[in-house]
């Protein structure tokens, strides 16, 4: 598991080694309302950006639905095309660009709070996506879904949690 003090990288995009070492990350912290059975599912996460230029840490909840949505951005990005994650308008979005020259341009957008953009190139290795897909299976095994909606509104543990 990609982590370091109980921190799992739900995302890290890092220029290969002897580049300029600029890396674009997505770090989940923990759940956002452990044992508290709405926001149970929700992950506490902060989006961290290393550039030659800047430097700059972003906070995000994560619903469920966000690392669903991250999933098929991921498909998108594997046939080559751009694809834009996190576009609710509650947190900061990411916007990824693969090049023609095997590099990926990472874009994320504070709309909600600072208004501020920062784009960061990368020369990632060509097996980036697949190395995202990897630590998004980590997340996921690491952070269960386990709450159920039985109905609208309605809630209800999905399986035996452990104290």
């Amino acid at each position: 598991m990609d982590s370091t003090d109980g921190v799992i990288n739900l995302i890290h995009l890092a220029d290969r080694p002897g580049t300029s070492g600029q890396s674009v990350s997505v770090r989940i912290l923990g759940r956002y309302q452990p044992g508290i059975l709405t926001g149970h599912d929700f992950l506490d996460c902060e989006i961290v950006i290393n550039a030659e230029s800047v430097n700059g840490n972003f906070a995000v909840t994560l619903l469920p639905e966000d690392l669903e949505d991250w999933e098929d951005s991921l498909a998108t990005l594997e046939s080559g095309r751009f694809a834009v994650w996190l576009v609710s308008g509650r947190t900061p979005s990411m916007k990824f660009e693969p090049d023609e020259g095997g590099g990926l341009w990472v874009s994320v957008h504070d709309g909600p709070s600072s208004g501020v953009t920062v784009k960061v190139p990368l020369f990632v290795s060509p097996t980036w996506v697949t190395e995202q897909r990897d630590l998004l299976d980590e997340a996921r095994g690491a952070y269960p879904r386990e709450v159920i909606e039985t109905s609208p509104g309605a809630y209800e543990w999905g399986r035996a949690r452990k104290a």
